[in-house]
């Protein structure tokens, strides 16, 4: 699928993403592919039609850090990817990376989520 052109007068939706491990994040930062469960698939592919842009940060669970964030740049196919190798994993999509830097959590304490108990962002 192509990527649509920015829609004006639509959301930007925000997205964290949490990988098991750094090879993961590696994995996606040199290839510009991203990979999530199936139970995720309808939510971001909804929001990648519905928005006009979608942001994903990325978090390795446990590093107390971010480790960057992409743009959400196709939708999420039926293509399996290899590079993670695990059965859990749908479909492919590609990501289009912005940042690729481990940020502490403690620099974005003062953001917090209203749709989680405006808990903090981490």
């Amino acid at each position: 699928c192509k990527s649509p052109l920015p829609r004006q007068n639509m959301p930007v939706r925000y997205f964290i993403m949490k990988s098991s491990n750094l090879q993961n994040i590696d994995i996606s930062q040199q290839k510009g592919i991203w990979s999530t469960t199936p139970s995720n698939e309808r939510k971001l592919n909804r929001a990648f039609w519905e928005s006009s842009v979608v942001y994903l940060i990325f978090s390795v669970q446990g590093s107390g850090c971010f480790q960057g964030f992409a743009r959400m740049g196709s939708a999420i196919g039926c293509e399996k990817s290899q590079d993670w190798g695990s059965a859990g994993f749908g479909g492919v999509f590609k990501v289009d990376w912005i940042r690729k830097e481990s940020i502490p959590f403690q620099f974005a304490h003062h953001l917090l989520n209203p749709w989680n108990d405006s808990k903090k962002v981490q």
